[in-house]
């Protein structure tokens, strides 16, 4: 490592690149790669491939010359069918160019830092998280602040005094994702309000993944959703993926949902980064919205049944914490007596053929913890789910 670090160092490359964080999710997938009867509930997505009314627009359109340079915000077909799902599942009237379409939920997020935050400015955000946000702010100079969510076996919340006690003069923006990766917390209503009304008194921007909001095991077909409670004057930006609803992870397509004065600073970003989503994939995303509806809804009911055969495994050993997910498809659990989950995690893959995701690579908060998607073949998760009851029984 030293040598490695040395051979880098001559390239004077930016620390901020240099130093970015290592998956710990990929430690655990390189440490079991290849293994016989390996169950991976490690990364985050199902095991359902694109449904053929998605794909078979794609590969039409491919086939049919749709190759060249096309839109920056997204063809007029794709962000009016953005509006028109909008209108169905949130109740909202809005613009085809209030939405640009872009390179994965991932890039989406990049975009609307680089809009709001730069070197040296903060974001706060929520934790356990998804790593990538944290890490992309950071190599671009800024700095990430962890507000950790407090945990007990009636749920993960947050305690609003300490989460507007960590904004400073050098917060630009409030990152909130709900339902949550990996924790499956969910704000209600009221505590959105509250943290748009902290947002408003800041005079800061709120950045909302909310890219579970279908995912949703509560009452109704989604989640709440800032777009509940917020007035045209509010500062936030929406980042969004069509990679979860619509089993599409590999596409890398995403969108920014934006005030419509941003559209052309955003297409501007585009057009320095990835210059447009192909247009063949766009076709495939109108299809997505307007015929997955039902896909959507049969994914949901998997999934449902799927956290019930985990959470009734887990419990059975009685030596396993954790709070029901409102939302999302994670169990974030805790295995009483582990303090290292890294660890822990190669030797529940070695023992049990069960890949999970480390806690500790989730950030504050998370250390002790697993996250498994439960988003699979229910037969594959019953098989999972008895191994490890079986194995942490015995051996824990």
């Amino acid at each position: 490592m030293t040598s490695h670090m040395s051979s880098l160092d001559a390239f004077k490359l930016r620390a901020e690149a240099r130093d970015a964080p290592a998956s710990g999710i990929v430690a655990v997938f390189q440490h079991a790669r290849g293994r016989a009867g390996l169950i991976p509930l490690w990364v985050g997505e199902g095991d359902l491939g694109t449904p053929n009314f998605i794909a078979r627009p794609a590969a039409d359109a491919l086939i049919g010359g749709e190759t060249f340079y096309t839109w920056q915000q997204g063809i007029p077909e794709l962000r009016a069918a953005l509006a028109r799902y909008y209108s169905r599942q949130f109740g909202i009237d809005s613009d085809p160019d209030d939405y640009i379409v872009v390179g994965s939920g991932m890039q989406a997020i990049q975009l609307a830092l680089q809009a709001v935050a730069g070197a040296g400015d903060e974001c706060v955000y929520l934790s356990p998280a998804w790593p990538n946000f944290a890490a992309a702010l950071e190599i671009a100079g800024g700095k990430a602040v962890p507000v950790t969510l407090d945990f007990s076996e009636n749920g993960w919340t947050l305690d609003l005094e300490r989460f507007e006690a960590a904004i400073t003069p050098r917060t630009r923006a409030l990152f909130i994702n709900t339902p949550s990766n990996p924790t499956g917390w969910a704000a209600d209503r009221d505590t959105l309000a509250a943290i748009l009304d902290i947002a408003r008194r800041h005079g800061l921007w709120i950045i909302a993944d909310e890219i579970y909001a279908k995912f949703w095991y509560g009452e109704g077909e989604r989640a709440p959703s800032f777009l509940d409670v917020q007035t045209p004057q509010d500062r936030i930006l929406y980042v969004n993926s069509f990679s979860k609803n619509w089993a599409m992870t590999g596409w890398r397509v995403g969108w920014i949902k934006a005030p419509p004065p941003l559209m052309p600073v955003l297409e501007n970003l585009v057009q320095y980064s990835t210059s447009g989503v192909p247009q063949f994939m766009q076709r495939g995303a109108v299809a997505a919205l307007d015929q997955g509806d039902d896909f959507i809804a049969s994914q949901v009911v998997r999934a449902a049944e799927a956290l019930d055969i985990v959470t009734k495994s887990l419990s059975a050993t009685g030596k396993v914490r954790f709070a029901r997910p409102g939302g999302a498809f994670y169990l974030f659990f805790a295995i009483d007596g582990v303090t290292d989950s890294m660890q822990s995690a190669m030797r529940l893959v070695d023992e049990t053929g069960v890949g999970l995701a480390p806690g500790v690579a989730f950030g504050a908060g998370g250390e002790g913890f697993f996250r498994l998607c439960f988003n699979r073949d229910l037969g594959q998760i019953a098989e999972a789910s008895g191994r490890l009851q079986a194995y942490i029984s015995d051996s824990f």
